[in-house]
């Protein structure tokens, strides 16, 4: 699938505030699309939570709210710039949620209005250093176009 087609869908889906969840599957499916991608999350930011509200594939982890200042997403959030991991450690709880991610890449989604972080995109590959600069641009473009999620809620 196309770059621009991958945009124009994550817009599409973003837009439509009446299925927030529905529209966030879409997004982590399109975003899945673009590479050869494990896993894809989208995350819900508050003040004080991060909250998954959808992931490309039915086997990923359920998670509970976790702190804000937690791990790689807390780094994310606080930058406000994306947090690559090019070979995650072989974290016994961690290969058992995500089995074979080698690695991971969190991506924020910025309210242009304030420049808060609103909610985050997270994906994981089988390949080690996955996320080449290139990579993390179309992920950033995603992240950008996913923005109408949060804005019309």
């Amino acid at each position: 699938m196309a770059m621009e087609e991958t945009l124009s869908k994550i817009r599409s889906a973003a837009s439509n505030a009446a299925a927030r969840a529905e529209g966030a599957h879409l997004i982590a499916d399109a975003v899945r699309a673009l590479g050869p991608y494990r896993w894809v999350g989208v995350y819900d930011v508050s003040s004080e939570l991060v909250s998954i509200i959808a992931s490309s594939s039915p086997g990923a982890p359920a998670y509970p709210p976790f702190p804000v200042r937690k791990g790689l997403t807390s780094s994310a959030i606080r930058e406000k710039s994306a947090v690559v991991v090019g070979h995650v450690r072989s974290d016994p709880r961690y290969l058992t949620a995500f089995g074979n991610t080698l690695s991971e890449i969190v991506v924020p989604i910025l309210d242009p209005r304030d420049s808060r972080v609103v909610g985050t995109i997270d994906v994981a590959s089988e390949r080690a250093n996955a996320f080449s600069a290139t990579e993390q641009r179309k992920l950033e473009e995603c992240a950008h176009a996913a923005l109408g999620l949060w804005i019309a809620t």
